[in-house]
């Protein structure tokens, strides 16, 4: 286990690597375990090395402490010299919030962006205010509004849930990298994804919207039994390489 930015970070053996993923995966609040992610499948595909930001976890440490930490690694590892043009980032479910939250204090703190980021069913508005809470509650086999108002008791606590770290689908866009969004219909936060999207688009951001048909919340973690997943994945590396490689053209021979 490595420390960036005083974070506990689980990456491979040797340096960091020239080209990089930094996965946000969704971690539960009350628990230190993380559950199921496809960040190895996400980035092996890509033929990217990974480093997994072991980020602290509400209600011990409520909002911003999880965005901090972001922050902290994400400020450590461009001080210790990797270019943002071969560094890319990706989360899932509340990682996918933080992703796009991390991003948005970083630009804050002036620091650069990084070349793509992949967000996967992201969360991103814990005033529950998209009508998909409500609408999908039936098609949604893991979670439902009481769920989702739970989690968003655990990690805001008193705070505003309205705050644009907090629930970047009301934050100011502009600036961010390319993005892609993917997401499974059947699920209660496929409006976050959707107006995230959005709102990236009226920020001039360039940004790709996937609605999976039929899909549950983050499909992606049944790759290799459901070719939904598989190909949404292999997508998803087109787009992060595609962005690497056009931030570091090959020279003129």
């Amino acid at each position: 286990m490595d420390r960036f930015g005083g974070i506990a970070a689980v990456r491979p053996d040797g340096d960091i690597p020239r080209r990089s993923a930094v996965p946000w995966p969704a971690r539960a609040p009350r628990s230190r375990r993380q559950r199921p992610s496809p960040p190895t499948p996400r980035s092996s595909r890509a033929r990217l090395r990974a480093l997994s930001v072991d980020y602290r976890l509400a209600p011990e440490h409520p909002f911003p402490a999880a965005v901090d930490d972001g922050l902290a690694a994400y400020r450590e590892l461009l001080a210790a010299g990797t270019d943002p043009r071969d560094l890319v980032m990706a989360g899932d479910s509340a990682g996918g919030g933080l992703t796009i939250a991390t991003l948005l204090a970083a630009r804050e703190a002036g620091l650069p962006q990084p070349a793509a980021v992949v967000v996967l069913s992201p969360w991103v508005d814990l005033t529950l205010a998209g009508g998909s809470i409500r609408s999908k509650e039936d098609a949604d086999p893991i979670f439902d509004e009481a769920d989702i108002r739970a989690y968003a008791d655990l990690y805001v606590g008193a705070g505003d849930r309205a705050h644009p770290l907090a629930s970047p689908v009301f934050a100011d866009l502009t600036g961010l990298p390319p993005l892609l969004v993917q997401v499974g219909a059947n699920e209660v936060l496929l409006d976050d994804a959707v107006r995230l999207a959005g709102r990236a688009g009226a920020d001039d951001v360039e940004v790709t919207l996937e609605v999976g048909p039929g899909l549950p919340h983050v499909f992606h973690h049944h790759y290799g039994r459901l070719d939904e997943a598989d190909a949404a994945l292999d997508r998803a590396a087109r787009f992060l390489t595609a962005h690497l490689d056009a931030g570091r053209p090959e020279p003129v021979r």
